[in-house]
């Protein structure tokens, strides 16, 4: 295995023996954040459940990969850690209703984000909810947005529940088995350090680079008189609950 020395925190053993568990707490929070937390578009979901199951390959020193779990376990975990980031995401909506739009933008909301995700809802349905964990942005303000619109509990929770079994178990079971192609698994096995950090310093750039780029947009907006949503416009930025009843628009044409 080949070892980076100046970054020995990211040695699979150091990991697994020192952390235990929290490595994939770490992952779980992050999954978690994308869809309960309104800040959670910052973190790159996807490729973060493929590696995690990547990395629960067995490796030299460990049965069941860096999180020390089968990748059953971890998958589960993951997929749970999705379903309940939902959940919290609705209530946020449903329970502030579109106060919850009523803000200035700052870089960690946007107006804009908000329209994408009602666009999203206005072609699909209430199928979005499931949908929308395969797009970045919109899986944030997805389970709001169908809070606040009001969308039935029950048909949304069972959205909920199918999405974060499709995004949260199906992409880190997906990594997983990309580990049985032998020269993935081998490289994977021998480079399994410079993986980490190439994961973790890619998350870190990705995420300041989108941070700041949502600053620059925001800070335009408020200059040119844009950068606040009144009462009436949150209002505005609410779903019809009959949005949710409606088939998916596939072809695009407009008609459901």
């Amino acid at each position: 295995m080949h070892h980076a020395a100046l970054i020995p925190w990211l040695d699979p053993a150091t990991i697994i023996g020192s952390a235990g568990p929290w490595a994939l707490l770490v992952v779980c929070f992050i999954v978690f954040a994308e869809t309960g937390l309104l800040v959670g578009f910052l973190l790159p979901g996807d490729t973060l459940l493929v590696i995690s199951g990547l990395l629960s390959h067995p490796i030299a020193g460990s049965e069941h990969g860096v999180f020390g779990l089968n990748v059953w376990i971890v998958a589960l975990l993951i997929g749970l850690s999705a379903f309940v980031g939902g959940e919290v995401g609705y209530l946020i909506g449903h329970k502030g209703g579109p106060a919850v739009f009523e803000r200035k933008e700052s870089g960690l909301f946007s107006k804009k984000n908000v329209e994408r995700t009602n666009a999203f809802f206005e072609r699909f349905g209430g199928i979005t909810v499931i949908l929308a964990r395969f797009v970045p942005i919109v899986r944030t303000f997805a389970p709001v947005a169908a809070g606040v619109g009001h969308m039935p509990w029950r048909r949304y929770t069972l959205y909920n529940l199918i999405g974060a079994i499709l995004w949260g178990f199906g992409l880190t079971m997906f990594g997983y088995a990309i580990g049985f192609i032998p020269p993935i698994a081998h490289f994977v096995e021998s480079y399994i350090d410079l993986i980490l950090l190439a994961a973790v310093g890619g998350t870190a750039l990705i995420t300041l680079w989108h941070y700041l780029s949502e600053r620059h947009k925001a800070k335009k907006e408020a200059a040119a008189g844009e950068g606040e949503t009144d009462a009436a416009e949150a209002e505005e930025l609410a779903l019809d609950p009959e949005v949710f009843d409606r088939a998916p628009d596939l072809d695009g044409d407009g008609k459901h």
